[in-house]
């Protein structure tokens, strides 16, 4: 991965995608990428890598409850949910640093 230089501006907004997915889940981040994707190819990027995270994360909590009928879905939860917010969070700290991070175990739609 080429060093560019990213812009301050770039990088908080970058990082408001992941931070304000704490309050509004999926439509704080949707609308934040929708208006400066056109502007700026690190929101686009980082605002793709969050909704492909949100997308994979819901599919997988979405497993989990289902498999709450064989006692291991409980676990899962638990485990799906601790990850969803490391990742967030360290999404966001990358984003601020200028860095294009691909948060682990998602699926790569957008």
């Amino acid at each position: 991965m080429e060093s560019k230089v990213v812009e301050k501006d770039e990088r908080i907004i970058a990082m408001l995608i992941y931070l304000i997915s704490f309050f509004t889940a999926f439509i704080g981040p949707l609308v934040i990428w929708l208006l400066k994707k056109e502007e700026s190819e690190f929101v686009d990027y980082h605002g793709k890598e969050y909704l492909n995270f949100f997308i994979s994360y819901t599919v997988y909590s979405i497993i989990s409850a289902i498999l709450i009928i064989l006692l291991i879905g409980f676990i899962l939860l638990w485990v799906v949910g601790i990850a969803a917010l490391i990742f967030t969070i360290l999404a966001a700290i990358k984003a601020y640093e200028g860095q294009e991070y691909r948060i682990p175990f998602i699926f790569r739609i957008l």
